[in-house]
């Protein structure tokens, strides 16, 4: 029994590999055909070769033209789909089809009882216990036919040998249906895995969202300020935020370490902390805070870092920013220049001081600030830095670096969120982009 329950399962899986690949409608014309194509094959071997018996040539073609009319039933079934709720007449018939089949080439000494293996399979594959019985009914049906057509001479040993082989194919269909069980029962584990997570990601896109600022209206309208978030497939820690000063304005950039809504909750503190410190002019004071409030928080700080770079800018054009282990923010010069503001100091969760820095914005001058996921948008890894410095080189409008960062993320494949920030000190106010 142990050899027989082995062979039914490889055969089981081996039929869920193929049935994979199939269309759902057409499934049971799938099927279908490979037994229709054996009764067939069968019979025109037996009429053929001398080594097969042919005992009663109207019941072997009658099995094939029941296997056959199956057949064309399957195929109507693939494209009538209200015609599913009869699907088991199909394998029924086919039950009938191995009976007649067996009786006309030669009976018990008949080589092609084993083809009703396959219509077993294809009734217990489907979930429910009641299938196993079912097979069982259909194999009586196929075993005891030759008794309608011919009742006498048959002796107990031929009884014996029958319930034996009815025995084998229960066991068959006992476990092809426990397969078919355990497989939906992982099937919907699956599922509600799935759902979770779409759930937790739909929450971590939300809070992700709540990150950004609404728009620039709220700015001195001495300043153009443009921005953009590209989240990707999975949702990650990226955020921006801008807010008015006492002299002019802030800029924020952020990148926290992993993705879903851990990640997010961790963005949504350390923007919290820093927009808190709008009366503070030294942009390192923000962080330091920000560092403060992770490592007295439950947030664990060991695994999980940001990256940021913060920026107080005056109506003057002075910019005064720290970066913590950013360390991707620019001055595009009116002239085409590029110069990146470069620090050495750690990301907030690992480092322990950042250090305030000067420069300025002359008319013209565009400050820039993006994230990481930027340079995924470069197909050379090792020249990503200095392709998007070439293309800021290349582009003197925010509004347009903005534009083209963010259509080249919408446009590829990411790993990672894209985010932008632009500002110039071109006086004209026009709504964030996000």
């Amino acid at each position: 029994m142990g050899r027989v329950t082995e062979a039914a399962d490889s055969v089981g899986r081996a039929l869920n590999t193929a049935l994979r690949r199939v269309p759902i409608e057409k499934v049971p014309l799938f099927r279908q055909s490979f037994i229709a194509l054996l009764i067939a094959l069968a019979a025109v071997l037996s009429s053929t070769s001398p080594w097969l018996v042919v005992t009663d040539a109207i019941t072997m073609w009658l099995g094939v033209a029941v296997a056959l009319a199956a057949l064309v039933f399957a195929a109507l079934m693939a494209r009538h789909a209200e015609l599913r709720r009869w699907e088991m007449l199909v394998p029924a018939a086919d039950f009938v089809a191995v009976g007649l089949l067996r009786y006309g080439t030669g009976d018990q000494r008949s080589v092609f009882l084993p083809i009703v293996l396959l219509a077993v399979i294809w009734v217990a594959s489907w979930p429910g216990r009641r299938n196993v019985v079912l097979p069982l009914i259909g194999t009586c049906v196929t075993l005891l036919m030759p008794y309608l057509f011919s009742p006498d001479g048959r002796g107990p040993s031929e009884l014996i040998r029958l319930a034996f082989a009815l025995v084998v194919y229960a066991t068959v269909a006992a476990s092809v249906n426990e397969l078919a069980r355990q497989a939906k029962a992982r099937l919907e584990r699956a599922r509600a895995q799935q759902h979770a997570v779409e759930r937790e990601l739909n929450r971590a896109a939300v809070v992700q969202q709540s990150l950004l600022p609404p728009d620039a209206s709220t700015l001195p309208d001495a300043f153009s300020v443009f921005g953009a978030c590209v989240p990707a497939r999975e949702v990650g820690g990226d955020f921006f935020d801008w807010y008015p000063t006492s002299t002019g304005i802030a800029v924020t950039v952020g990148d926290v370490m992993g993705k879903g809504v851990g990640a997010g909750m961790i963005a949504a503190a350390v923007r919290s902390v820093i927009r808190s410190s709008v009366d503070d002019g030294d942009p390192a004071e923000a962080f330091h805070r920000a560092s403060v409030g992770l490592t007295t928080s439950a947030y664990d700080t060991e695994t999980q870092f940001t990256t940021s770079f913060h920026a107080r800018i005056d109506t003057g054009g002075g910019v005064l920013w720290a970066d913590a282990g950013h360390g991707l923010a620019f001055i595009r010069r009116a002239a085409g220049g590029v110069e990146r503001l470069d620090s050495t100091d750690l990301p907030i969760g690992v480092g322990t001081g950042w250090h305030g820095h000067r420069s300025q914005l002359d008319e013209g001058d565009v400050f820039v600030c993006v994230s990481d996921g930027v340079l995924d948008l470069f197909p050379v890894e090792l020249e990503a830095l200095h392709d998007l410095e070439r293309l800021l080189a290349a582009t003197p409008e925010p509004a347009r670096i903005v534009d083209v960062v963010e259509g080249l993320a919408r446009e590829r494949d990411r790993s990672d969120d894209v985010t932008v920030v632009a500002t110039t000190l071109v006086p004209a106010s026009v709504p964030v982009r996000t």
